[in-house]
């Protein structure tokens, strides 16, 4: 039985013949991520509020010089004082963004997301694009997709470097020039928050190939096959790993400038 052939009479933006509100997912990405983004560049260029006792913004950790005027930073920092032939425009922030920048915007979940919500490229299933043509990932920007193995390795490396800055907020000074051991609001923040990025660092695709991917059968190495498993388990809500943890560190860096700007008292058990 032969089927009519539906296709668009002429060829306009976003046009579509879908009647469902397939404009809301989008729209959605476009303002998640376009508030994150907002925020993420202020506080990076900003330069200030980012350590209060022993808590440290993960959107400046590793943290590999300090500033004069921030509080505690220089003796927090692996290196130092910045060095004075650094421009001031280039923060602490600025000098680690491009790790986990670069691992998020090679993600293959959020690429599917933001091609969508960003370039409509297309902007959704059977709905035409405000272009003609498409670059795709052989020109610039999107040709940076490619190394998103590498920036894995990077991601690892700085998961681990949070768990230790979450290990430090659980020791205060105990006003005698010592250490106590405490658990404060900040503390289960900044704990959640290697948690979540865990959960979204590790149930990565490209470390599921990494793990198992290059193994013909799985069954022949159960050490591999049992990895490959856990990876998989996490990367089935990969989608909900990435918002999650993309929230969670925007409201992790929130609570360590307000602690910082405001003076608010944080809430210790010991």
């Amino acid at each position: 039985m032969a089927h009519p052939e539906l296709t668009l009479t002429e060829h306009r933006p976003f046009q579509t013949q879908r009647q469902d509100t397939w404009w809301l997912q989008p729209v959605a990405v476009l303002t998640g991520l376009g508030l994150f983004i907002i925020y993420a560049t202020f506080r990076v260029f900003e330069g200030n509020h980012f350590i209060h006792g022993p808590y440290l913004s993960p959107f400046y950790s590793p943290l590999l010089f300090g500033l004069t005027d921030v509080a505690h930073s220089i003796e927090h920092s692996w290196f130092g004082e910045m060095p004075s032939w650094i421009p001031v425009f280039i923060t602490p922030a600025v000098l680690i963004l491009w790790a986990p920048l670069g691992f998020r915007f090679t993600c293959y979940y959020y690429r599917g997301a933001y091609y969508k919500a960003f370039w409509a490229d297309p902007p959704s299933c059977t709905v035409s694009e405000p272009r003609k043509g498409y670059r795709g990932e052989h020109s610039f920007p999107l040709i940076i997709q490619n190394i998103h193995r590498y920036f894995l390795y990077v991601a690892i490396v700085i998961v681990g470097i949070l768990a230790y800055d979450f290990w430090k907020a659980l020791w205060f000074d105990d006003g005698n020039g010592g250490k106590t051991f405490g658990i404060g609001i900040g503390s289960i923040i900044l704990g959640g928050n290697v948690i979540l990025l865990g959960g979204y660092t590790f149930g990565c695709h490209s470390l599921r190939h990494l793990v198992g991917g290059i193994v013909d059968l799985l069954s022949k190495a159960p050490v591999r096959r049992n990895i490959y498993n856990c990876v998989s388990c996490l990367n089935r809500k990969h989608m909900l790993w990435a918002w999650m943890s993309l929230t969670w560190v925007g409201l992790s860096d929130l609570y360590v400038r307000i602690v910082a700007t405001t003076g608010w008292q944080d809430y210790i058990t010991f």
